[in-house]
């Protein structure tokens, strides 16, 4: 299924794809396309990072027509799966499947005034069931989860960052998304790729290992030519031009 118009977009060069939420609820439609849509991204080497954002609030919640289970689709794990960074520009209200929407992001950037809150059990009798029960803990510890999840206290954004959750509070969050963007197509795809599974893989495995599989990822890197590019350009004190492989 090709996602409707609006919803992801290409930068010109092709290194971006910025995904869109419409105003409003969450639809069944939108997010169906957004999970088909992001689905097509997985394999894309042009793809070098994915901006997630909403419009004055991220997403207030599911829609009418909205029945997370019922869909058949999981957009939250098509965002999860992507193998390149994913940064969630965040203002205003970000609930239930928006948080979880979020939670499946890397890199997290909120407007002051921000809330995010997983209300599903407190305020509609109903579970999440696009991973919040399962990656808000590992996000924000499981103290502060089961409050939000019980009580559907809401997370602010000065706190979302003290905790760990938000990268950073800004009052400009598309300039501030768009910084941490830059900073990161200025880096290896690579080894962007490869400390993105470490860290998602590992978190799930004991440490030992976490630490083989910390090893097989940089021995995979040190046979990739984006690695002989950055040792070149380090030691030609010039800008790398990395490649993805």
């Amino acid at each position: 299924m090709t996602p409707r118009p609006g919803i992801i977009e290409a930068a010109a060069d092709g290194t971006v794809r910025t995904i869109t939420l419409p105003d409003g609820p969450l639809t069944a439609a939108t997010a169906s396309a957004l999970a088909d849509g992001v689905a097509a991204l997985v394999e894309d080497r042009s793809v070098r990072v994915v901006v997630l954002r909403g419009g004055a609030d991220f997403c207030v919640g599911p829609a009418d027509d909205l029945d997370p289970v019922a869909l058949g689709v999981d957009p939250a794990a098509a965002l999860a799966r992507l193998r390149v960074p994913v940064v969630a520009a965040v203002r205003g209200r970000c609930a239930s499947v928006g948080l979880e929407l979020v939670l499946a992001a890397d890199l997290r950037v909120a407007a002051p005034g921000t809330t995010f809150v997983l209300d599903d059990v407190a305020g509609a009798g109903r579970l999440p069931c696009w991973g919040g029960t399962q990656r808000l803990p590992r996000a924000v510890g499981t103290a502060r989860a089961t409050g939000m999840l019980l009580l559907g206290t809401p997370l602010d954004a000065e706190d979302a960052v003290t905790c760990g959750f938000c990268w950073t509070v800004a009052d400009d969050v598309d300039a501030a998304t768009a910084d941490v963007v830059d900073g990161l197509l200025g880096l290896g795809p690579l080894a962007l790729e490869y400390a993105k599974d470490a860290v998602h893989r590992g978190s799930e495995l004991p440490l030992r290992d976490g630490l083989r599989l910390e090893g097989d990822l940089n021995t995979l890197l040190a046979t990739s030519a984006d690695r002989a590019e950055g040792l070149a350009a380090f030691f030609a004190k010039r800008p790398a031009d990395f490649a993805g492989r």
